[in-house]
């Protein structure tokens, strides 16, 4: 009696890559002609695991370069046991595991949890990578999806409804190492909304719709310019890694020159040893030059591509982009233009980047943090400092939000000018940049309103910053000049955002200032009272 199977056909979806704009992986999608695939794979782990082997072979039939996922339910893997057959097919297809993933989708409901992550170990161990699929609309549970710990994560499109939701789904994936998509975007408002809430990649009808053909284009709308804090070593090189084309370091220089030949778009090729490590680094550009001289072809056309190969340059997947710029200034200016290998622990290449994206990335985030940054002083405005804040609420980290203010501005601006007030803002804003030490952040909100973050109970680090800003001997036009400063103390978990932080900081900055002379009032969010710790009616606290 004929199956679904018989007629079963496949179709490709890319993920793309919301930074670079490129194609990052591509979904091979079952669509029988007849039947439920899904269903009858949903009840038959057996069969949903020949479906992945199936779905393998179709992708490899098209000879496509791209990383690829491959579906399989929590079940399947965790009734399996692994995935012997599809590490076998991989194998057959002189593709390497790392470059698919494997998407475990729901139910999760009455699947074992211990046999799920022992069979997730064991295709790891086979080198392939995980992706955990359909969250937000399926039955994921969020201590599974820190267990399985996977590269990727994908979230339905529905949450971006949710930003806060998003949101803290990203700040989840930075702490488990791991990417975030959004699945089934359909709008640029949609788009647009992903990458607000930090987003890194994506796939839906509106990039471009499942095929039956691998698509050669993809439609990514241009980003659009918005304020948000960057680490100051820059972004994450994991938001840039584009496929590698990998080959084996035996591949014969023919062999090379056949992959570039056919496939325009592919800059390099990544030589690279039985483990995936990277051995060399072929350059397209002055490979294809060597093989184009008057004797290239007979010379080397049937040797092994490593003569024409560089010793690769490689970082890791926890990199930052001015970190992948020192490896790139280290060697000969001919190859700025090279591909640098991305390795993953094990040291096997899982992707490159190229110069060209780095370099635009860190020119917008210069002119992002510019469009934020107050025109007197040049330190960032509140709502870089509020999003940071926000950043280490949902990452579980106490902090300390201290506001400073110059006391009596308002007649110093009166008696001596507004041009000696400004300068007097300005030499408080480089005191405060240069005495905030690690990870602080300073943040000038206004006139003569200053706030700074720092990390867990201030401790000597608050200590000192408010101690230098507080014992400098402030004056203009002759005349002495105290400031005032309340801190509020946040403990992991004692408030939900930066406004509650902020309410909580509010009665501490009136006590500041009715003190007379330099003063500092301490506090703790969620608790009653402060510490008056400077002021000139300042008197010992009887506790917190």
């Amino acid at each position: 009696m004929p199956s679904w199977t018989d007629s079963l056909r496949f179709a490709f979806q890319p993920v793309v890559n919301l930074m670079t704009g490129g194609v990052a992986a591509l979904e091979i999608l079952a669509r029988p002609e007849a039947g439920d695939a899904l269903a009858e794979a949903r009840r038959d782990p057996e069969l949903d695991g020949r479906l992945a082997v199936s779905a393998l072979r179709a992708a490899v039939r098209k000879e496509t370069l791209l990383p690829l996922h491959v579906n399989v339910f929590a079940a399947t893997l965790a009734d399996l046991g692994g995935l012997g057959a599809l590490h076998d097919a991989v194998r057959e297809a002189a593709r390497l595991p790392w470059e698919v993933t494997i998407d475990i989708g729901p139910p999760y409901t009455h699947v074992p949890s211990r046999a799920l992550l022992e069979a997730v170990a064991s295709v790891r161990e086979q080198g392939f990578r995980i992706c955990a699929d359909g969250v937000g609309d399926g039955d994921v549970p969020l201590r599974a999806l820190a267990d399985l710990a996977p590269e990727l994560v994908k979230l339905d499109a529905s949450l971006l409804a949710r930003p806060a939701a998003v949101r803290a789904m990203r700040t989840l994936c930075d702490g488990l190492g791991a990417l975030l998509a959004v699945e089934g975007v359909e709008t640029e408002a949609q788009c647009a909304a992903a990458r607000e809430a930090g987003a890194q990649w994506a796939q839906g009808e509106l990039f471009a719709p499942p095929a039956r053909l691998p698509a050669a284009d993809v439609y990514v709308p241009p980003r659009s310019p918005a304020v948000s804090p960057v680490p100051r070593s820059g972004p994450s090189v994991r938001e840039f890694v584009r496929p590698a084309a990998l080959l084996p370091v035996t591949a014969s220089a023919g062999r090379v020159r056949a992959l570039l030949t056919g496939s325009p778009g592919v800059s390099g090729v990544v030589l690279v040893d039985r483990a995936g490590v990277p051995v060399r680094s072929v350059h397209r550009s002055r490979f294809l030059l060597s093989m184009s001289g008057r004797y290239g072809h007979a010379l080397y056309a049937d040797r092994p591509a490593v003569r024409l190969g560089d010793p690769p340059r490689t970082v890791g997947a926890d990199a930052t982009a001015r970190e992948v710029l020192d490896v790139v200034a280290v060697g000969g200016r001919d190859r700025t233009s090279d591909d640098v290998a991305v390795v993953d622990a094990d040291g096997r290449c899982v992707g490159v980047v190229r110069l060209a994206d780095l370099v635009r990335a860190l020119a917008e985030t210069r002119v992002e943090e510019a469009a934020g940054l107050n025109p007197l002083t040049r330190l960032p405005g509140s709502d870089a400092i509020t999003v940071e804040a926000d950043r280490w609420i949902a990452q579980g980290r106490g902090f300390a939000l201290s506001w400073v203010d110059v006391d009596g501005f308002k007649q110093i601006n009166d008696t001596a000018g507004f041009a000696a007030g400004d300068e007097l803002i300005r030499a408080v804003g480089r005191a405060l940049q240069g005495l905030a030490a690690g990870s602080a952040r300073v943040g000038h909100i206004g006139g003569d309103d200053f706030v700074v973050l720092t990390e867990a109970g201030g401790g000597a680090e608050l200590d000192a910053l408010v101690a230098g800003v507080l014992d400098v001997p402030w004056a203009v036009g002759g005349r002495a000049v105290t400031l005032s400063v309340a801190t509020v103390l946040c403990a992991a978990g004692s408030v939900r955002d930066h406004r509650q932080a902020a309410a909580c900081l509010a009665p501490l900055k009136r006590v500041a200032k009715g003190l007379g002379g330099a003063s500092w009032v301490v506090g703790r969010a969620g608790t009653q009272g402060h510490q008056v710790r400077r002021g000139v009616r300042a008197r010992a606290a009887g506790g917190w």
